[in-house]
């Protein structure tokens, strides 16, 4: 911090999502807005060279998401506190974020409730989770991660493809692509084929 200031960057795709930041930060005394960043790789980049005490950061950007892009900004400055600005309806990337040090969430539909608390409270040193982030988490637990085969067969179903057709594809046997896709659709909590792939859209298990 700088002169008792906190020293924030946003990250956000958006120019009027970062001119509404820009406005609604700038009207607290003990925060400075050092810069602005229009995708991940310039988060990164503009975290290194402004040195910001809190990173405001969407997830979803171009270039580079806010996933990468946060861990990417903790792996080289531990010490930067990052928010996480979404409104990403699925708890995955919002964990996977987590994970990788985010330190506070807040849905952009509560940012002129809780962002300015929620950056107050990171810069202390302590987490802010919102309340209805919380409950997102509670209620739609992160997935944990696929395995290579486990993604190849979910990619494949994606396809319409048939078991003895995953088979060849992938050089196993049709009683081997059976047992990965039950184990496949036991992990994600999916019945059937398409709700595999429904459930992967949603929470962005599948490249498209």
């Amino acid at each position: 911090m700088t002169d008792g200031k906190i020293r924030i960057l946003i990250a956000d795709d958006h120019s009027i999502v970062r001119m509404g930041l820009a406005t609604l930060l700038e009207m607290e005394n003990d925060f400075e807005l050092v810069g602005q960043s229009a995708n991940g790789k310039a988060a990164v980049a503009d975290a290194l060279r402004l040195k910001p005490d809190v990173v405001v950061m969407d997830l979803m950007m171009p270039v580079l998401d806010g996933v990468e892009a946060t861990a990417e900004i903790m792996g080289k400055m531990p010490e930067v506190k990052i928010v996480l600005f979404t409104t990403f309806p699925t708890s995955d990337l919002i964990a996977k974020a987590l994970g990788y040090g985010a330190k506070g969430v807040v849905f952009k539909s509560a940012a002129d409730t809780e962002l300015v608390t929620a950056i107050r409270t990171v810069a202390s040193g302590k987490p802010y989770i919102s309340p209805s982030v919380a409950k997102l988490l509670a209620s739609d637990p992160p997935i944990e991660p696929l395995t290579h085969r486990q993604s190849e067969i979910l990619e494949s179903i994606s396809r319409g493809l048939s078991n003895s057709d995953i088979a060849k594809e992938l050089g196993i046997t049709p009683t081997t692509v059976r047992e990965y896709t039950i184990a496949l659709f036991q992990k994600i909590g999916a019945a059937n084929r398409s709700e595999a792939v429904a459930i992967a859209l949603r929470k962005h298990l599948l490249k498209i």
